[in-house]
């Protein structure tokens, strides 16, 4: 019991699991289970939306899929901001982390429904429990860790190992579900996990988190710290109201929502946003030089991942489809589900991020700085779609080429994702790192909702002209960020 008590008052000093503290094991089990859900949903979701009425599907064209999947999977990151917020100043980052898994379990419930009303219920449970969960488990991550703790960048690739054990077995078990039994049973399969990763963080998170995530943000004045919680308690509620007045005003046909509607206004959403959350962190009042000159040097790094996730994110989009419809999946006279290939990412990502995780540390003084890992992130993610260029002239093509593209994609992933994750914590003030973990997976949203739009030009745009596009404005940014290598370092302040 004194040994247990030590190492939860003091977990940065903890080395038990791995080399690392025992805590991240817990939170590794926790986003598992949430990225297995998550994936499964993601898998099913398009190929579910465009199936025909009569196999179980709803129906709908893939221009109307495309909108729907990106305003979902683009909302499911914008809301960790809120998330992040929400937990800095009212729940504390356990908290959130408890009532997202609830709410994303009850999401998937419903998405098991008969009803289509119940089904755009669920993907709202989803948005929000994501947006509580996503961002707060990896600010949970970095407070394991102590400010200049050579481990955190190895942390938070084992992390990573987590999120990609989650996705690989979520279509392999959720898409053969689906197929067998219907898609709502799939759905329902994808629920029971994080059933398994609440459990799971509920029974040991006291034990091996010690205090780390348990209170909101403190500004230091006790008076102060209740203020800002009222506010954004009432900011919290003003805002399910207006949500829930424009709920009733579309069911009544008051005001004549539609999924592009909806999407294009997300999409002006998601430029608004980031511009006053940079302007207000680097022109605003409140902020010491340091602060904003590291805001900046998280803005150079948004942008580079959002072009990123605009790329990768497609392969719940038209790479879905492209495996759903043009290509040849009969193995050993067995046609198996084309949400198995959602899995070639995940496995490669296992195999390959203890490699990445050895060479950051193996390279020491020589290790690329962020920017630069950045850089090869959307080199890679272009040469990802130029690959698959001469694949899209054909049908019925060999299901290689969507593994060379998932490879290549791979690479750039293990290169600029659990980077980014740790460069937030990194630069991010100590009164809002939940709010920058949650601009962190902004990026991913804005990344998400491009995947989505872009998904549904798979019927009306020549596939060769889609991926050349995607490829071709991946090799720019990667030629830009290259440029912009030396003053993003400069803004780190001797981050790397």
């Amino acid at each position: 019991m004194e040994n247990t008590a030590t190492i939860s008052a003091s977990p940065q000093s903890d080395t038990r699991f791995f080399g690392h503290p025992v805590g991240l094991a817990t939170l590794f089990f926790t986003e598992m289970w949430e990225r297995y859900s998550y994936y499964g949903t993601r898998g099913l979701l398009m190929l579910f939306m465009t199936s025909q009425v009569v196999r179980g599907g709803l129906g709908f064209t893939d221009e109307r899929a495309g909108a729907i999947y990106g305003f979902y999977v683009a909302m499911v990151y914008l809301l960790t901001v809120p998330g992040g917020w929400i937990a800095d100043r009212i729940l504390g980052q356990r908290r959130a982390v408890l009532l997202g898994g609830m709410l994303i379990s009850g999401g998937n419930f419903c998405l098991a429904s008969p009803s289509v009303a119940v089904f755009y219920a669920g993907l709202g449970l989803l948005m929000v429990g994501t947006g509580l969960l996503k961002a707060n488990v990896s600010t949970l991550v970095g407070g394991l860790y102590a400010q200049g703790d050579k481990r955190r960048d190895a942390g938070f690739s084992i992390f990573y190992m987590g999120i990609n054990l989650g996705a690989l077995i979520s279509p392999l078990i959720c898409g053969w579900v689906a197929q067998k039994y219907g898609w709502r049973w799939g759905f329902a399969t994808s629920a029971i996990g994080m059933v398994a990763g609440l459990i799971q963080y509920t029974a040991l998170s006291g034990k091996q988190l010690g205090s780390i995530g348990l209170q909101p943000a403190s500004t230091g004045n006790p008076e102060r710290d209740r203020s800002q919680r009222r506010g954004a308690s009432l900011a919290v509620l003003g805002g399910l109201a207006v949500i829930l007045l424009l709920v009733v005003l579309g069911a009544y046909g008051i005001i004549p929502f539609t999924a592009d509607l909806i999407s294009n206004l997300l999409g002006w959403v998601l430029i608004v946003v980031p511009i006053g959350v940079f302007s207000w962190m680097i022109f605003g009042k409140g902020w010491s030089p340091e602060e904003r000159k590291r805001a900046a040097a998280v803005f150079v790094l948004f942008i580079a991942a959002a072009i990123f996730w605009a790329s990768f994110e497609q392969a719940g989009t038209s790479l879905n489809l492209f495996g759903e419809r043009n290509t040849n999946r009969v193995v050993f006279g067995y046609e198996f589900p084309a949400v198995w290939f959602q899995s070639v990412q995940p496995i490669l990502v296992i195999a390959l991020a203890p490699v990445f995780a050895w060479l950051w540390l193996a390279l020491g003084r020589r290790e690329p700085s962020s920017p630069t890992k950045f850089t090869l992130g959307l080199m890679f993610a272009g040469l990802a779609f130029a690959v698959m260029v001469p694949a899209a002239h054909s049908m019925g093509v060999s299901s290689w080429w969507l593994v060379g593209c998932y490879f290549l994609q791979t690479l750039g992933e293990l290169c600029l994702s659990p980077v980014g994750l740790s460069a937030m914590t990194k630069l991010a003030p100590q009164r809002a790192v939940g709010l920058i973990m949650g601009i962190w997976f902004l990026a991913t949203s804005v990344g998400n909702w491009i995947a989505g739009r872009a998904g549904g030009l798979f019927s009306s745009m020549p596939l060769p002209k889609l991926f050349g596009w995607v490829a071709g404005v991946s090799l720019i940014a990667a030629a830009i960020m290259a440029l912009m290598i030396k003053p993003t370092k400069r803004l780190m302040s001797g981050i790397s």
